[in-house]
């Protein structure tokens, strides 16, 4: 499982930012050629972000390029970009699963001999991408999650972007269960007041709760309270190892059943013991069994 609990959006026409990507500590660096490029400054910016791909070293961070879509420039992007070794590819105002396919025609041809595979990540922003969004999520075996614009979709529905989000609270559960289902990874909206510490941490333990994965993020200052969140505190890392001890225990016993605290522990609570645990592991907030 790759770790996302923050995807970073940086614009691919800034020299700076693309230079010290590596510094912000994002789990995932998304250098934008869409809504952060002017369209007279898109042939400049695709030069830039390839250029930054072969020469910045962005540490552990996964390098996401966000392409235009496939009615704009989307091929020009591909064909500049994937030979240069970017992780994954952000795809903007997904609507179909025939959208992903043919970007993934479109990278399986660009992709240099021998080069890592380029994974795809469904950007839903609109309507039809929601109700869309499971055979979207299944469309391709490259495709490894969906991520929510919530902008856009409040836009096409003619409603008002509020703060607590009840508007878009049934499209974060569509994603969220497509995205489970399809056995991927779910990635929450950005929240765009930047100065709102508060509200960002309200609206990242919601999205949490409601089983993202992680948070895309337009700002470097929003990154360590992101984590914050999604990281497993000490009481989750606690009760995740009581949860693998104890059906460990009725293992040995010979026992299909085991129970904590007076509650049967099943299947899908082991899982999400386990899911604490590896994640834990992987932060180094937790040794290995």
């Amino acid at each position: 499982m790759d770790l996302r609990r923050t995807m970073l959006f940086m614009p691919g026409n800034n020299p700076g930012m693309l230079q010290n990507g590596g510094v912000f500590g994002a789990d995932a660096l998304i250098l934008d050629l869409e809504d952060a490029v002017a369209p007279q400054e898109k042939d400049a910016a695709r030069l830039l972000v390839a250029q930054a791909l072969k020469t910045v070293d962005y540490g552990m961070s996964e390098k996401v390029v966000r392409i235009n879509p496939l009615d704009t420039f989307a091929r020009r992007d591909i064909k500049a970009i994937v030979p240069c070794g970017p992780d994954a590819l952000l795809i903007p105002k997904v609507e179909r699963p025939e959208d992903i396919s043919e970007v993934a025609r479109l990278v399986a041809a660009a992709e240099r001999p021998g080069q890592a595979p380029v994974k795809l990540i469904a950007l839903l922003e609109t309507p039809c991408g929601i109700a869309e969004s499971y055979r979207i999520a299944k469309a391709d075996d490259r495709v490894v999650a969906l991520a929510f614009g919530a902008e856009d979709y409040t836009a096409s529905l003619g409603a008002k972007r509020t703060k607590e989000g009840t508007e878009i609270f049934s499209a974060r559960t569509t994603v969220v269960n497509s995205a489970a289902a399809a056995g991927i990874q779910s990635i929450d909206t950005p929240f765009t007041d930047v100065n709102d510490r508060e509200g960002l941490l309200a609206d990242t333990e919601l999205a949490k709760r409601l089983g993202f994965k992680g948070k895309l993020s337009i700002n470097p200052r929003q990154i360590d309270d992101i984590h914050t969140v999604f990281n497993p505190s000490g009481k989750d890392i606690e009760w995740a190892d009581r949860v693998i001890k104890a059906i460990r225990k009725a293992e040995a016993e010979g026992s299909g059943v085991a129970s904590l605290d007076g509650k049967m522990v099943d299947a899908p609570i082991v899982a999400r013991a386990e899911r604490i645990l590896y994640l834990a592991r992987l932060l180094g907030l937790a040794e290995e069994a």
